[in-house]
């Protein structure tokens, strides 16, 4: 391994990890409010098919990636109708969600292209040394400079969430909903409230997560694309402790294992391509046999809120 190995591999980590932030924020701002949500893969799908067709219509990546926030909003208030109207349990409708939304992003796809159609490719959103017409081989410039615009915004939301979940009453207030949500209530917090205020939230961030990857990732859509991120995102938050460093640190390591498997499968080391992909999957399964139950997140998560018991 010599320095331009490792120096790819840092700048393709910071890359990797940014889809799976968007994804484990998802997470963490429905599980704060009591929501359990294992349908990320299939609102990453849709977001990703959403993201896609719209850069492709016309031409504007920031246009795709703000579809696929509005459409994953859209098909998880299917999720929050059923599981905050109706009390229906969070973990099927989360399941229902990720066979639901891939199999209508494939339909879609084929009925806008057709069954045999050619690869059809987009423009990638421009990254910032691009738009200010800088060429560096710096590191410090690549890692500052040579990032796409969502790449910053990911990792601001790191930051405001931080402040906003540990500074400030309303985050506090979110907070007490998925902790305790009968006391909320009785404090004046509109429950009901503050749950579709995060299942609108997680559908943002997660068809964001989706659309990342063929804004400013991939040039095409294929089935399959999310590849697990989802699944990955839901361990992030638990290998993070429902915090939003934890869940930057969380990214950023299985980011890393991400960039690894692809760099290896490049070398020539004589061994499968299919075992340098287990890497990731099989970081998530340690990491979570490891530290998983040491803590448990909020203690309202996964409950359902009946208004008639307060």
């Amino acid at each position: 391994m010599d320095s331009a190995f490792i120096t790819n591999l840092i700048l393709a980590s910071v890359r990797m990890a940014t889809p799976l932030i968007f994804l484990s924020l998802a997470e963490l701002y429905s599980q704060r409010a009591g929501l359990v949500h294992i349908g990320l893969e299939g609102l990453a799908a849709i977001g990703s098919l959403a993201g896609f067709l719209v850069s492709l219509i016309t031409g504007n990546p920031l246009l795709g990636v703000l579809a696929g926030a509005a459409v994953g909003i859209l098909v998880n208030m299917i999720y929050a109708y059923a599981t905050i109207n109706l009390c229906a349990e969070q973990i099927v409708y989360g399941m229902a969600i990720n066979i639901f939304a891939p199999a209508l992003a494939a339909f879609i796809y084929r009925v806008y292209f057709g069954a045999g159609s050619e690869l059809v490719q987009v423009g990638l959103m421009t990254t910032l040394s691009g738009l200010l017409g800088i060429a560096s081989d710096n590191f410090l410039v690549r890692l500052l400079l040579d990032q796409t615009p969502m790449v910053y915004l990911a990792y601001s939301l790191v930051i405001f969430t931080a402040v906003y979940f540990n500074k400030t009453k309303s985050g506090l207030n979110y907070k007490a909903v998925g902790e305790y949500p009968k006391a909320a209530a009785t404090l004046g917090i509109s429950v009901v409230g503050v749950k579709y205020a995060a299942s609108v939230i997680c559908g943002a961030l997660a068809g964001i997560g989706g659309a990342y990857l063929t804004t400013c990732y991939s040039t095409t859509y294929t089935d399959g694309n999310v590849a697990g991120r989802g699944f990955i995102a839901l361990a992030a938050v638990i290998f993070g402790r429902w915090s939003a460093g934890g869940v930057l640190l969380a990214c950023l390591f299985f980011g890393f294992c991400d960039a690894l498997q692809i760099r290896l499968q490049v070398g020539s080391y004589g061994i499968p391509y299919q075992f340098f992909q287990m890497i990731p999957y099989i970081a998530t399964v340690v990491v979570l046999t490891v530290i998983g139950m040491k803590k448990a997140g909020p203690k309202g998560v996964g409950k359902p809120y009946l208004r008639e018991e307060r």
